[in-house]
């Protein structure tokens, strides 16, 4: 037994190749426009192929479903050999990527569509590979599709040579296929992996300049948007309604065969393929089956948590990010050892009955059993300790899960977001950006998921990019963060962590595709400061320069529990800001300057908070205090900037220096990037009415967020917040490189 197939009688394996031929273009199909009418055979309204991947739906090429008219297809197929040919009307769902547009001589990677029927018919389908095709090495692959031959329609098959890839990171990546001629039509027809037997890509393009084109991997697929809200349903997401009904229809199949016809995994079987070297083909339906009666993962990340938490299993995820039961599975293929590799299956389904849900339907407690019985007949495979092992470890998860009724979801109830109402730790999406110093125009960048426990992992880092480009250069990583760490309903932080000169960057004003939403309205999106220390060792500061050797924190009444002196919480203390420097100078209470950032961020989230104008009097423009004022500010204070223009004013970029410098890690400033002087009332009244208050400093990055939304929706009561930026650096959760792990905000 070698990579997941055993060897078989050469005869059986010539006979199975037949059969898996037999299979794969009974499920492919035509696309045609939909004036196509009852001309079904007419070659003038024929766009290209695909092929059914689940009862109702057709996976093609984004190239081939957009080449009519609209959205709008009929999809041409036949119910069984021998029964003619029949039409049945179709809509494109989705399309990949979303509002690409054709360019010239080519269609953006990955070029996907999902066709969904107008009405149920009879027809077959192909099975998916749940291994990511990036996994396929050189050999050879089979393909089909559909293509005009002498003026007529004909189905072509045959064989393609794996010769490496095109591209490099997630979306981009494409399967090179080289050896044989791709006619015009089989664009969007299935590639398969004939020693497995699965399907493991869609036909994209065909080469210019030689035989051959590139494939697209069906590990494309979970690029798919995830719902922005709750999720209720199975159906609220597209990508898991898709699979699971695949994994469902193969596991009927094999429960229910009709005596005439193979069934898919009867043919991988008599291939000899071994799923992870492990599973029969009939094993892998039947639990791939019982995983899709489970509603999907919570998330992405919950899998991911789920793959990092087995004992067994340390490999780096795969690109894009897993997001369903069978996902996951698949990624234990490849890096299970032989002698643990059942174990391994098993513990995963284990984790997989046990997991919160999205929701509850009336049917899944019966859905845990079912799979739960399933692992104990497959576990008698195991030795005593691990089967003793695997009931050890559903007890205890079982016990530590939260409570759920059929109907429940993230968001009601009393688990919404963890004891109290407060909201769980999640994670994070960081984003440093480095500028070069000798090319002051250009910047190096890394993009980190931040685990919830504060563990930072480097996704992709780049050197060298023009600033000016830099949306376009990270909206790839970036999505695939967000994939990793999106929960439904929440979306992931995304801090921004840069040197203080580049704070004005305006990232929440990006869009990571032509139809994406702003970074801004989508998630939070707040600044950090990168470069703050080498800003406190720096001297020249205020106006003598010694504020790092003399603290503003010398009052002499007591402090509470979070290091701020008496006084109410967000007031300032009685007195001038120079009376109290002028104390701290002549006292011994001075705080270490980082000693004093955290106690002005423990204080700003157990209390409530005050917004503070810093460099506008009545409508006039003022110089930010000096430093050695700064810390004299109340540790409830958070400073606010109306007047600041880094791009057209001299001193704007000192004035974010000087608040960094004066231990504040929360700041709110409006980008005006040289727009004219104009009346702030409303912007003053704004941050003090609906950002201060008793919500405290937590709430802030959500609440930028909501007001920054409803701009963009055009509520005018909003209207002064345009270009508004949060400075939300926690001095407790050092950037990646400083020894330290990172914590989401």
């Amino acid at each position: 037994m070698m990579h997941g197939r055993a060897p078989g009688a050469p005869g059986a394996h010539d006979a199975a190749r037949r059969a898996l031929r037999g299979l794969v273009m009974a499920a492919t199909v035509r696309i045609h426009r939909p004036d196509a009418g009852y001309a079904l055979d007419e070659p003038g309204t024929f766009l290209g192929s695909g092929y059914f991947v689940a009862p109702s739906w057709v996976l093609t090429c984004a190239h081939v479903a957009r080449g009519g008219e609209g959205d709008e297809v009929v999809v041409v197929y036949e119910p069984a050999p021998g029964r003619g040919m029949s039409a049945v009307s179709g809509h494109v769902a989705a399309a990949l990527p979303e509002g690409a547009g054709p360019v010239p001589g080519s269609w953006p990677a990955p070029d996907l569509a999902l066709v969904r029927l107008s009405e149920p018919v009879d027809h077959e389908c192909v099975y998916l590979s749940e291994r990511p095709a990036a996994y396929f090495g050189e050999g050879k692959v089979l393909y089909a599709g559909w293509t005009v031959v002498d003026g007529r329609l004909s189905m072509l098959d045959g064989t393609l040579t794996v010769q490496g890839t095109i591209g490099g990171w997630t979306t981009d990546v494409q399967m090179r296929l080289g050896d044989n001629d791709l006619p015009d039509g089989v664009s969007g027809g299935p590639v398969i992996d004939p020693e497995r037997g699965e399907v493991i890509g869609v036909l994209k393009s065909r080469s210019d300049h030689a035989r051959g084109g590139t494939s697209t991997g069906l590990e494309q697929l979970r690029t798919l948007p995830a719902p922005s809200g709750e999720l209720k349903t199975e159906a609220d997401d597209l990508y898991q309604a898709v699979v699971h009904a695949h994994d469902r229809y193969h596991r009927d199949r094999q429960r229910h065969p009709d005596a005439r016809r193979h069934t898919w995994a009867d043919v991988q079987g008599q291939l000899g393929a071994r799923p992870g070297r492990t599973l029969s083909p009939d094993e892998r339906v039947q639990l791939l089956g019982r995983l899709a009666d489970l509603p999907p993962p919570a998330s992405t990340r919950s899998l991911l948590d789920i793959l990092d938490s087995l004992s067994d299993f340390e490999a780096p995820a795969p690109l894009p990010a897993p997001r369903g039961w069978r996902d996951g599975l698949g990624a234990l293929y490849e890096y299970a050892r032989d002698d643990g590799a059942l174990y391994l299956v098993l513990d995963y389904a284990v984790h997989a009955m046990t997991a919160d849900r999205p929701f509850l339907a009336s049917s899944t407690p019966a859905a845990e059993e079912a799979l739960w019985a399933g692992v104990r007949q497959a576990a008698q495979r195991l030795g005593p300790g691990r089967r003793t092992a695997l009931v050890e470890r559903r007890k205890a998860r079982l016990e530590a899960r939260r409570p759920t009724r059929a109907g429940d979801h993230p968001g009601t109830g009393a688990h919404a977001g963890g004891p109290g109402g407060a909201a769980a730790a999640q994670s994070s999406v960081l984003v440093e950006i480095v500028r070069r110093g000798w090319e002051p125009d250009r910047c190096d960048w890394s993009v980190f998921v931040v685990s919830a426990d504060g563990e930072a992992k480097r996704l992709e880092e780049v050197q060298r990019v023009p600033l000016a480009d830099l949306a376009t250069h990270l909206s790839a990583p970036l999505k695939e963060a967000f994939r990793q760490c999106d929960t439904p309903g929440r979306p992931a932080v995304l801090q921004v962590a840069t040197e203080h000169s580049l704070l004005s960057l305006d990232v929440d004003e990006w869009r990571l595709g032509p139809e994406e939403e702003r970074l801004g309205t989508q998630r939070p999106v707040v600044l950090r400061c990168s470069d703050r220390d080498q800003l406190t060792e720096n001297g020249e500061c205020g106006e003598n320069g010694k504020y790092a050797e003399h603290g503003a924190q010398g009052a002499q009444g007591g402090r509470g529990d979070h290091g701020e002196r008496g006084g109410a919480g967000g007031r300032r203390e009685t007195g001038a800001v120079g009376a109290q420097s002028a104390a701290a100078l002549n006292g011994d209470y001075r705080l270490d300057i980082d000693e004093e950032r955290r106690a002005r961020w423990r204080w700003l989230h157990a209390h409530p908070v005050t917004a503070a104008v810093l460099d506008c009097d009545d409508g006039l423009r003022k110089p930010v205090p000096p430093v050695e004022e700064l810390r004299g500010l109340s540790h409830g204070t958070v400073p606010v900037l109306c007047r600041l223009d880094t791009h057209g004013r001299e001193g704007d970029a000192e004035g974010l220096a000087r608040l960094v410098r004066g231990g504040f890690g929360v700041a709110l400033w409006r980008r005006r990037h040289g727009l004219p002087e104009a009346v702030c009332g409303e912007f003053h009244r704004g941050t003090l009415d609906q950002i201060a208050g008793p919500i405290g400093a937590h709430r802030l990055p959500e609440a930028v967020r909501d007001l920054r939304f409803k701009l963009r929706s055009g509520r005018p009561e909003t209207f002064w917040a345009h270009g508004i930026a949060l400075l939300y650096d926690d001095p407790h959760q050092p950037l990646p490189g400083t020894g330290d792990l990172l914590e989401a905000p």
